[in-house]
């Protein structure tokens, strides 16, 4: 399982991801191959690319985000 902390909240595209849960927030892809970047709270970059299908949950916690997804959702 994949995690990050971040303390941007995080635009997802319309046309590659669907909110799927609001309580715990979850969003999922609905193509193969999207893409996303995160900057996380210690400013270091990450590119994730998602499977279709793919999951990324996100809970907010004091003062940042708390991102995590499973691996093999991750090409």
């Amino acid at each position: 399982m994949g995690l990050l902390y971040t303390k941007f909240y995080l635009d997802f595209a319309e046309n590659e991801w669907k909110q799927i849960s609001n309580n715990p927030i979850v969003f999922q892809t609905v193509k193969d191959g999207v893409s996303i970047d995160i900057e996380d709270d210690s400013h270091k970059s990450y590119k994730l690319r998602f499977k279709e299908g793919g999951k990324l949950n996100m809970f907010r916690v004091t003062g940042k985000f708390r991102l995590t997804w499973n691996d093999d959702d991750i090409l």
